[in-house]
């Protein structure tokens, strides 16, 4: 079967468009949609959160920590970290111990589980800072 030039071009095209958005999607910035009330008022679930996974150092998805790291969170940043039972959870930093440990709050303190349940988390486990809430 002889396949047009054209066609094929347009496959190794269409390949690494893919290719690109999953670079993109796992190294650079990431879609998220909110669950549970830890956060409202200022994230209420259900929203789209836009992450940057760039935002404090490069880190590979399956690495515990970073690979190179140009910053750590602030107090004030939204971020998105592992917690201490494995889930992924979004809260606000509140305050940075010697660039090692965070503290981590919800902005709904009736219902979040956070750092004044577990303590502080370390900042290898943060995955990238909330840009964005749709």
């Amino acid at each position: 079967m002889n396949i047009p030039q054209r066609d094929k071009q347009l496959g190794i095209t269409i390949v690494g468009a893919l290719f690109v958005a999953v670079l993109i999607k796992f190294f650079c910035f990431d879609f998220m949609i909110a669950e549970g009330d830890s956060m409202v008022p200022t994230i209420p679930s259900g929203q789209v959160l836009f992450i940057n996974r760039l935002a404090y150092g490069f880190r590979f998805p399956w690495a515990k920590g970073y690979t190179l790291r140009w910053t750590y969170p602030r107090a004030g940043d939204i971020i998105v970290f592992l917690s201490p039972q494995g889930t992924i959870a979004v809260k606000r930093c509140v305050q940075l111990l010697d660039e090692q440990y965070i503290i981590v709050h919800g902005e709904n303190s009736e219902v979040s589980y956070d750092s004044r349940n577990y303590g502080p988390i370390s900042a290898e486990y943060v995955l990238g800072r909330v840009e964005g809430i749709k």
